[in-house]
């Protein structure tokens, strides 16, 4: 009778070992098809703004900041949900910049550790004394503000930003590695 226990023990615990776990963003998993992840987004009070090419747009407050752009994104010839990335509000002012990121960097560490990867530099032959001249240079690629948190689920890459028009923001990527890697063995296959 004991080992008719230890062989279903056994058998359980190679079953559970073969189940896939997702990075989760806002408690959901991240998988499945575009269309499904949106309405579920939907569910948790975000607005859909379409999508294309994959990819959906969405708006609503995230990490206690208003109006934040999620971005959800399925990899190339493949309706399969693997990558969520979020723009916080645009900021026009260093300390402002610095304060988001710093802030959200903050609750990362408590929830995920350490980062795995951190570089915080200005680049170029001299240090920006002022705010203008930081944001000048997040601006010109000349500010590498990004912090990485591995787990075991994926990645989530905070960093600050620029976009188009002198744009500065925060930005996160979560990246599911399940998916990522599925799509990537895919391709492998097919070589």
């Amino acid at each position: 009778m004991r080992k008719i226990f230890t062989l279903i023990f056994a058998l359980l615990n190679v079953t559970f070992s073969f189940a896939q776990e997702h990075l989760t963003f806002k408690g959901v998993p991240i998988d499945g098809t575009l269309s499904s992840y949106v309405t579920k987004m939907k569910a948790k009070g975000f607005i859909s703004y379409g999508s294309s090419d994959g990819v959906a747009i969405l708006k609503g407050d995230f990490a206690a900041h208003k109006s934040c752009t999620i971005a959800v994104a399925t990899m190339q010839n493949r309706d399969l949900v693997s990558r969520i990335g979020v723009m916080f509000p645009e900021q026009s002012q260093w300390q402002y910049l610095y304060g988001d990121y710093s802030e959200l960097k903050k609750l990362l560490t408590i929830k995920y550790g350490e980062p795995t990867e951190c570089v915080e530099e200005f680049q170029g032959y001299s240090i920006p004394k002022t705010d203008d001249m930081r944001m000048l240079s997040v601006q010109t690629d000349k500010c590498k503000y990004a912090s990485v948190f591995t787990t075991s689920n994926g990645s989530i890459e905070l960093s600050i930003a620029h976009g188009e028009y002198s744009s500065c923001f925060v930005k996160l990527l979560y990246i599911d590695k399940t998916n990522n890697d599925s799509v990537i063995q895919d391709a492998l296959d097919d070589l």
